[in-house]
């Protein structure tokens, strides 16, 4: 932190020449990461303080006690924050020699996010694969150090990447630590949101004065120097920076202190008065250096040269500089506040005659976003040329998979534009690459801005569909159906084919709020749309998808399901992903509102997939969510945990107010029951306020699954009865809330309820006519039918034929429960056994309970399953083994599951030991 003697007596930890003052706490916490990465462990860790805590210093510390390690540093730089992937190609850089050693889609996606290839816009989660297989791969000769400070500058595409990654480290040897900066109480860097912090305070006043009377050993007014102490707050920076620039008598005095002003600005006032005493030449040297933003020396003194500046004649200039900035490999400044400062300092006039003579020495075919950039930085008023240059940046961007750099350009493109109709059509184009981002707030702002400008009818148009789609995004509320009816007519005429896609989107509101009667209903959105469309034929298969759901809608789900099915047919049999993204969320809720489990599990994958790649944030969240209900109907709880996990990461990183419904449902048939419970009241409540009626249905079907598994049947019928009352058509919550009453109704002895709830579900499923409907329609007769075992026999033989195993396993347990109640305990054992196999395999863990405790009562002793000890295994340990056993390798496995192949290796090596095996081999048996 400073040079000098420990003033503590020595209980610190010393830097080479420096000390941290008071930092043991911290430098314990540091020494034990490092301890975990040498042991073959990975560890992710975020600093987070005000400007000139210490964060540096402690990223510093770690530096110096990695031996042994390899070391990457990087830092965010605030004027690279709009170029897409620069932070991570800061970190990736000295690695790039080992991207031969990474499978080649991972590879192909990192150099289209570098700009080495050119392709499609890479998908960002396939990029996140690509710097984890890259860190691990690096880490296999010694454990990998990366040091990333002024995180909260690193560019969106970057951050979201390098925090996709170190959520995902396990056991690489790799170890992530960032240093984020929090002033003023704002969050910065969400991106990172959830990583393991360590919060970096202020030295105690005891320290404060040691460091302050080792940094100004002058004389000093005692007065002055309680005022510095008290002001500073124990930021060790401004100990060492708000003292320098004043006289020895000024400080001696108590004269010219600063005025009561933020800490960061008195800082940065000190650096300042410091600037000031330089010479013109040395200021110049200065500036250049702050605002080139790459720290590329030859670039600084290129344009130096453009400026007519010769260090070699005036070389005590350059002296003087290197109090404030080193010129090495790269260019560094003491204190990224000190380069702000400089920027900041100097005349508008020459912060552009700077950026002109930058952008006259950067390389136009090398270099042509950042030559843009300082172009546009040095031009004052309206330049088309400019502007033009800076779109064609914007559109580069988006093909490398970076929205927010693309709305960073086109933001400054429309400040650039003369013509007023061309800066609306761009602020317009930025507020939706905004959008993209999951970023709703810039996005509104840019969005007044183009209004305010004169939009043709079909831009005005555009605007209004985004408004409303932001509306929708934010809260999912009551007023987002209404503006997107309002949306979708003004399309009509214009762009019949937006038209229909906001139709869609209108009633895909109208099924969020679910009949809250504050709005038009499902069915007044549903009739708008077929009178619109009344005079066409279904052209395609989205036209024959929305043709379908407002039939549905308007006139009942059988009226709908068979345009429904045929809609489906025709998109499962060509590339699904080739529809758009609205289409294919609409389209995997039918498939799942039908019981179509195929149509449903190729859709949601192919929509999982098509979000990722295309980087829209705001679509992901119900990708996953989408992903997770179907892989919990096949039982394949460990994939939709680690779908949990990465919608937590999305919501975190985008600020989405994205409700867990997938999540809590996930929780219950785990049979978390604390989790499930914190959840449904969470979203509940949320959903209340918002006028959601969905969000307060699914809650209900959570809590029903769970106390069902429980044998608590009259809270599963109190949580469910609201939602299986409802008149409005949600579809699959719809029935699966009518599923689960029938269950309880019938253990409780209420058959009149639970008949009418089979009466409704029974209309629905004729309908549907798959083997997933009809089984569990029978399980439900079972329950109700004093002659139950046919049912129970035409449920198990149906649902044997689908890959539904939850709802397989729970039918063997509903008909094993029944066998003993008729005293055949050997046809009960062979049922419950069953059940209790298939649930412990699923990490159903409650419904395992229950079938154990049925499978003793009918005199069997319950020995583990026969799989070894699989029920030591984590979730993710049992998925790996899943995959292993379809002949998937490592690498194959780490890429399904968006881990290293390293991690992969560490997790088997555990369930061998675990499982007592020796080979791949063994786990396929």
């Amino acid at each position: 932190m400073f040079r000098g003697i420990d003033p503590t007596g020595g209980r610190t930890p010393v830097r080479r020449g420096h000390v941290l003052i008071d930092r043991r706490t911290e430098a314990e916490t540091l020494d034990r990461l490092l301890t975990d990465v040498r042991a073959g462990e990975s560890r992710a860790l975020m600093l987070r303080g005000e400007s000139g805590i210490g964060k540096t210093e402690l990223l510093g510390y770690l530096r110096d006690r990695s031996g042994g390690c390899e070391i990457v540093s990087a830092a965010g730089v605030e004027a690279e924050a709009g170029f897409a992937f620069a932070g991570l190609h800061q970190v990736c850089a000295p690695m790039l020699s080992g991207l031969r050693r990474i499978p080649e889609p991972q590879r192909a996606a990192l150099n289209t996010a570098f700009g080495l290839d050119i392709g499609h816009p890479p998908d960002p989660f396939m990029v996140g694969m690509a710097a984890l297989s890259l860190f691990a791969e690096t880490a296999r000769e010694r454990p990998l150090l990366c040091l990333i400070d002024d995180a909260q500058w690193l560019d969106r595409a970057s951050a979201q990447v390098l925090g996709f990654a170190a959520r995902r480290l396990q056991a690489e040897s790799v170890a992530l630590v960032f240093a984020v900066r929090d002033d003023g109480g704002r969050t910065a860097a969400p991106e990172l949101a959830g990583l393991p912090e360590l919060l970096v305070t202020g030295l105690p006043e005891v320290e404060a004065r040691a460091l302050l009377a080792l940094a100004h050993p002058g004389p000093a007014d005692p007065g002055v120097l309680n005022r510095i102490i008290a002001e500073s707050q124990g930021n060790p920076l401004a100990l060492l920076e708000l003292p320098r620039g004043f006289t020895p008598a000024e400080l001696a005095g108590g004269f010219g202190l600063l005025a009561s002003v933020p800490l960061p600005r008195r800082i940065e006032e000190s650096f300042r008065r410091q600037i000031a005493t330089l010479t013109p030449t040395a200021r110049q040297i200065l500036l250049t250096a702050a605002a080139e933003p790459v720290g590329d020396p030859v670039l600084v003194w290129r344009a130096l040269g453009r400026l007519g500046v010769d260090v070699d004649i005036d070389p005590a200039a350059r002296a003087a500089t290197e109090e404030f900035v080193t010129f090495g490999a790269r260019v560094t400044f003491r204190h990224p506040l000190l380069r702000s400062a400089v920027y900041r300092a100097a005349g508008p006039e020459d912060r552009r005659r700077v950026q002109r003579a930058l952008a006259e020495v950067t390389d136009a075919d090398t270099d042509p976003d950042r030559r843009a950039w300082h172009r546009a930085q040095a031009t004052v008023g309206e330049d088309e040329e400019v502007a033009a240059e800076l779109v064609r940046c914007a559109a580069r961007a988006q093909a490398r998979g970076g929205p927010a750099a693309a709305a960073a350009f086109l933001e400054r493109a429309s400040d650039l534009t003369p013509n007023p109709p061309r800066r609306a059509q761009r602020l317009l184009a930025a507020a939706e690459a905004q959008y993209q981002t999951g970023m709703p707030e810039p996005s509104v702002r840019l969005l007044a801005r183009a209004e305010a400008g004169p939009l043709d009818e079909v831009e005005r148009a555009h605007a209004n569909l985004l408004r409303a789609r932001i509306a929708f995004t934010v809260d999912r509320g009551v007023a987002a159906p209404g503006l997107l009816l309002q949306a979708a007519s003004r399309l009509q005429a214009l762009d019949p084919g937006l038209a229909r896609e906001t139709y869609l989107e209108a009633m895909q509101a109208g099924w969020f709020v679910g009949g809250d009667g504050r709005g038009p209903t499902l069915r007044e959105l549903a009739a708008e749309a077929l009178e619109a469309r009344a005079t066409q034929d279904p052209a395609d298969v989205c036209d024959l998808l929305l043709t379908g759901l407002a039939v549905r809608y308007r006139d009942g789900f059988g009226a709908g399901t068979p345009l429904l099915r045929e809609a489906l047919s025709q998109l499962t049999a060509g590339p699904v992903d080739q529809a758009g993204l609205r289409w294919l969320w609409f389209a995997g809720t039918c498939a799942m509102d039908g019981w179509q489990h195929a149509a449903a599990d190729a859709i949601t994958e192919a929509f999982v997939a098509r979000a990722r790649r295309s980087g829209t944030l705001t679509a992901l969240p119900l990708a996953l969510a989408q992903r997770m209900v179907v892989q919990v109907f096949a039982g394949d709880l460990a994939a939709a945990d680690g779908l949990v996990h990465e919608f937590d990461a999305v919501r975190a990183s985008t600020g989405l107010d994205e409700p867990s419904y997938a999540s809590q449902l996930v929780a219950a048939w785990r049979g978390a029951e604390d989790t499930t419970a914190e959840l449904v009241a969470a979203t509940t409540k949320e959903a209340l306020q918002r006028g959601e009626g969905l969000g307060v249905a699914a809650g209900g079907w959570a809590l029903a699954v769970l106390y069902n598994s429980l044998g608590r049947y009259d809270e599963a019928l109190a949580a469910v009865l609201p939602a299986a009352e409802s008149d409005a058509d949600l579809g699959l919550v719809t029935w699966c809330s009518l599923v689960e009453l029938i269950t309880a109704a019938a253990r409780l002895g209420h058959v009149e309820i639970a008949g009418d709830a089979l009466a409704r579900l029974r209309t629905m499923t004729r309908a549907a006519g798959t083997d997933w409907a009809l089984g569990l329609e029978a399980r439900c007769q079972a329950l109700l039918d004093p002659d139950a075992e046919p049912h129970f026999r035409e449920a198990l033989d149906r649902l044997a034929r689908t890959p539904i195993r939850s709802e397989l396993a729970r039918t063997r347990l509903h008909y094993g429960e029944w066998l003993r109640r008729q005293n055949r305990r050997s046809d009960a054992r062979r049922q419950l056994r069953s059940a209790y196999e298939m649930f412990g395999e699923m990490g159903m863990a409650l419904f395992a309970a229950r079938a154990a405790r049925e499978l003793g009562s009918t005199g069997e002793t319950v020995r583990r399953r026969s799989d070894g000890n699989v029920a030591d295994l984590t979730p993710q340990e049992v998925q790996i083994v899943r995959l292993v056993r379809t002949g998937l390798s490592n690498v194959e496995i780490a890429t399904r599951l968006f881990i290293s192949p390293r991690t992969v290796e560490w997790h088997l090596s555990k369930t061998f030991a675990k499982l007592g095996v020796t080979s791949r081999r063994q786990l396929r048996r």
